[in-house]
């Protein structure tokens, strides 16, 4: 049986002790586009991402790839109870929540466990929970994720809930778009993930896409950033959590359109590539920034 959730749910996947400095900071936010559009090389915001300085902040999303920064080797899948393909995965939705503004550099645990298996019929969703402390044992930060496994539901499993997530029904109070670059996921798979699904075209081609796509994070990281620019003035420390569900592909030298609309304490955003064949086509649902 590839997926028995009486052994998958509940596991205890460990702990990952780890570090992190300015220099893998400025690489992830460039990674996600930091720093891209003409002038930012001399716009004092814009460089809170990408010059380290006494102004440099760390934009919360960067606490999800900082466990694995290092790593070389594609992420591995060797989760118990749960026998699937690499070929066969995609990022379903990830979340953050921080307890404050993340440092600069500094040193961290994350112990993670398996949470849920849903079984979806043509597939099975799999979630995991991290939380990471520092040594002193305070939570710096939370983390929620699902990856959606092709072809490998149908085992008599729970179905599992959704909650949509409502978009205003006014016009946006930001609307803005970021060209994704050709070589976009070739950069952002040096924060530590090298998934070949976003370099190989080889391996793509065999995955059932035309081509290497940008990795989900990376979307899920420049939605932040553009709506963290437009709506909260650039201050990375007003962002108190991140969420969202990946709702389609993303091709390199796609152009992402983000929507966003203020609502109390969070912010309700859209993304979906603009442009071209796949005008409209999602990028992320179910989005919802919260602020500190």
């Amino acid at each position: 049986m590839p997926i028995d959730p009486a052994v998958a749910i509940g596991a205890d996947l460990g702990t990952t002790t780890f570090r992190w400095d300015a220099s893998d900071v400025l690489l992830y936010h460039l990674a996600i586009g930091a720093g891209s559009r003409d002038g930012d090389h001399l716009d004092p915001g814009a460089l809170r991402y990408t010059l380290d300085d006494e102004a440099l902040q760390v934009l919360p999303s960067f606490g999800v790839v900082a466990p694995s920064f290092h790593e070389t080797d594609p992420p591995p899948l060797d989760l118990p109870g749960c026998d699937i393909d690499l070929a066969q995965v995609v990022h379903g939705s990830q979340t953050i929540e921080v307890t404050g503004p993340l440092p600069t550099e500094g040193a961290a645990t994350l112990h993670t466990s398996i949470t849920d298996v849903w079984d979806k019929g043509k597939a099975a969703v799999i979630w995991q929970e991290g939380v990471a402390r520092a040594d002193g044992g305070e939570e710096l930060w939370r983390v929620r994720s699902s990856i959606f496994v092709r072809g490998e539901g149908g085992f008599g499993g729970d179905r599992g809930t959704s909650e949509p997530t409502e978009v205003p029904d006014r016009g946006p109070d930001l609307r803005t778009s970021y060209r994704v670059a050709p070589q976009q996921a070739l950069l952002y798979r040096l924060c530590g993930d090298r998934n070949p699904l976003h370099a190989s075209p080889a391996f793509a081609e065999a995955a059932g896409f035309p081509e290497p796509i940008l990795h989900g994070l990376c979307s899920w990281g420049i939605v932040l950033r553009e709506l963290t620019d437009g709506l909260l003035d650039g201050d990375a420390g007003r962002v108190a959590g991140f969420t969202a569900r990946f709702a389609g592909v993303v091709l390199l030298g796609d152009t992402i359109e983000v929507c966003g609309w203020h609502e109390d304490d969070r912010i309700v955003a859209t993304a979906v590539v603009r442009g071209g064949e796949r005008d409209g086509s999602p990028v992320l649902a179910d989005c919802v920034l919260t602020t500190a």
